[in-house]
């Protein structure tokens, strides 16, 4: 292995010997050879420990860290062990194209900025459908918070990124680390964070290059996450955002984890926060009023009736979006989101 890689990939992981060797398997074949892949082990992890020395790669470097701290501080913990320039993050249980890291990196080379975060499509694979993501690229002077958070529809917004997607100067990564302690919204969070910065900008490659797996049945402990915590978090991150989408957060993301509380002072609370500090638009009522007024099951199947969705592959990806029951940064949050010790930290 070169002293000095092109690129070095970062996955933290625990406790899933056999995703984890797949991911990892997803970056060593890729077209671009000149990579360094490390992996932070969460904790004592045994079974994963054999299953990634059974790959037999010299480009595989493991760190085990001395008991659990979390996804984004076993994130950092591997980009603070980066030799490369440029650092892209994986998922233990998602998969990259073969092209995945060429295609950034061409994207990379004609940035205009001296610290660009390079993001892509990704392909969205459920029990009930496969489908593109993000529906759209951010337009010209788009504010990027906005764009990862509004919404055009009741059930789904345009804009998306994903830890799985992003690779960025390893630099950048450093000087703006991943938030420790925080359980969901961390793209959403690092990425408003960096891209405050005035060396920073978001592109976004046009091809999806990544597979996205999500288990719907699978346990997610993000999902027990208290509603307070993410309105603290989201009022700590007010002065990076615009008032709208401050508001949209409020009426969509933190309202759907709040709802199963059925308390009209809950309601009343969060309504009066999103039109205090925000800018509600008519969109971000309606969604607002349906999470709260809508049992979560009646919702999904409105969703899927508007959607167009019912079985595995019978939608198109141009067609369909994640909807109200997802954890990532599009509007949206529920029970669907990335994976295992990924984005929002359900591990």
């Amino acid at each position: 292995m070169p002293s000095t890689p092109e690129v070095s990939v970062v996955i933290p992981t625990f406790a899933r010997p056999e995703l984890v060797s797949r991911a990892v398997r997803s970056a060593l074949a890729q077209t671009v050879t000149d990579i360094e892949v490390i992996v932070v082990v969460d904790g004592p992890d045994e079974d994963t420990g054999k299953a990634l020395a059974e790959i037999g790669d010299p480009r595989l470097r493991v760190v085990e860290l001395p008991g659990k701290g979390g996804a984004p501080n076993a994130r950092n913990t591997g980009v603070r062990a980066a030799r490369a320039p440029w650092t892209a993050l994986l998922d233990d249980d998602d998969e990259w194209l073969p092209t995945k890291l060429a295609a950034q990196l061409e994207l990379a080379g004609n940035a205009t900025v001296r610290s660009p975060i390079i993001a892509s499509r990704l392909i969205n694979k459920t029990p009930r459908a496969e489908f593109v993501m993000p529906r759209r690229l951010p337009e010209p002077g788009e504010p990027i918070c906005e764009y990862l958070t509004l919404r055009r529809g009741l059930f789904h917004g345009d804009g998306f990124i994903q830890t799985s997607t992003i690779m960025a100067p390893t630099e950048l990564l450093r000087r703006v680390p991943f938030t420790v302690g925080l359980r969901r919204q961390q793209e959403l969070d690092w990425t408003v964070r960096a891209v405050a910065h005035p060396d920073v900008e978001l592109l976004i490659a046009a091809e999806p290059l990544v597979l996205w797996h999500q288990d719907e049945n699978r346990p997610r402990i993000s999902l027990s996450s208290p509603w307070e915590a993410q309105l603290e978090w989201l009022r700590g991150i007010r002065s990076l955002i615009t008032p709208r989408a401050y508001a949209a957060i409020t009426m969509s993301i933190i309202s759907s984890m709040a709802a199963p509380t059925r308390s009209f002072q809950v309601f009343r609370l969060l309504l009066a926060e999103a039109r205090r500090h925000g800018q509600p638009s008519l969109v971000d009522y309606l969604t607002f009023l349906q999470i709260w007024l809508l049992p979560p099951q009646v919702r999904h199947r409105v969703r899927d009736r508007i959607l167009g969705r019912g079985r595995r592959g019978g939608t198109s990806g141009s067609e369909e979006l994640a909807g109200t029951e997802h954890t990532g940064v599009n509007g949206t949050a529920g029970t669907a989101g990335t994976a295992g010790i990924g984005a929002d930290g359900r591990r």
